[in-house]
């Protein structure tokens, strides 16, 4: 791995930790009343920038910073807190290698996020799945949205430098 990975790696899973250990993780809806988690925004920026490689390693480092702060029981479970995350950067780089735009790659990111950690918490029997599917619809759908505007602008940001 290059250098120039291994720094938007480490600078990229910095920034995901600092933001699952303060408040700015979490962006309140107070229409929706729900909170619209961003800690996944930096492994959809990283998968951009470097690569499904990179995109795992920053979803891994995302994975294991909401493992060690258990926020709930079952992310006390690293197949709930971490398996789902290192998918994160993957479906991120190809779903923007195919559209070729932030936005497309932001959307699958977040869902597939929200979708495998909450697959997991349903699989290893943490929730009902109507509460499952409650969370989905109303988290899912607002942090694809959140996500899409934070990656668009980050990534149309970033169009002039040469990283």
């Amino acid at each position: 791995m290059s250098t120039k990975k291994v720094t938007i790696a480490g600078m990229l899973g910095a920034f995901s930790v600092v933001l699952s250990m303060t408040p700015i993780g979490y962006i309140p809806i107070p229409i929706l009343g729900v909170n619209a988690t961003t800690m996944h925004i930096p492994v959809i920026i990283g998968a951009i920038l470097g690569g499904p490689l990179v995109g795992t390693i920053v979803g891994l480092m995302f994975g294991v910073s909401s493992f060690l702060r258990v926020g709930s029981p079952f992310f006390a479970d690293p197949l709930v807190s971490i398996l789902p995350r290192l998918f994160i950067g993957v479906m991120s780089y190809y779903t923007y290698k195919a559209f070729k735009h932030s936005i497309p790659a932001a959307i699958v990111g977040t869902l597939t996020n929200t979708l495998g950690v909450l697959s997991m918490v349903y699989l290893r029997g943490y929730l009902p799945l109507n509460a499952v599917i409650g969370v989905a619809t109303l988290n899912g759908i607002t942090e694809a949205i959140v996500s899409s505007v934070i990656v668009y602008i980050v990534m149309k940001g970033l169009k002039n430098y040469k990283i």
